[in-house]
């Protein structure tokens, strides 16, 4: 995929359920956004984060017993925002990142549209 896209519309998945990995992504192109990856682990999540121009990523928080939080850790040091996805809500959030925007599973396309509007404005 092409990094020559205007800004603010590169964006990253990290989520381990095949499923709904594929629903965020059609989402998030229905709504004009490039899927520079979707990716299931947090290392290969460090290794596209590395490698890639990102303007945003959506992060699943729990990923098959591990957690994206050194993921946030490594969007943070680029100063790369990025919204969590959880089912768990707030409450599911490690403290270091409560005050990182949300968007509790299920979602809809127009909240996911709203929160990446809110980041990258």
């Amino acid at each position: 995929m092409s990094d020559n896209l205007p800004e603010g519309r590169r964006v990253l998945v990290i989520e381990d359920e095949a499923m709904i990995a594929m629903m965020l992504e059609d989402m998030l192109v229905d709504l004009g956004y490039l899927v520079v990856a979707v990716v299931s682990t947090p290392a290969h999540a460090l290794d596209v984060i590395s490698a890639k121009t990102l303007d945003a990523a959506v992060l699943d928080v729990n990923l098959g017993g591990a957690t994206s939080f050194q993921v946030a850790e490594a969007l943070r040091k680029r100063a790369i925002p990025f919204v969590f996805s959880t089912g768990y809500g707030p409450a599911g959030i490690d403290g270091e990142y409560a005050t990182a925007p949300v968007l509790q599973k299920p979602f809809t396309q127009s909240e996911l549209g709203s929160k990446l509007a809110e980041l990258l404005n």
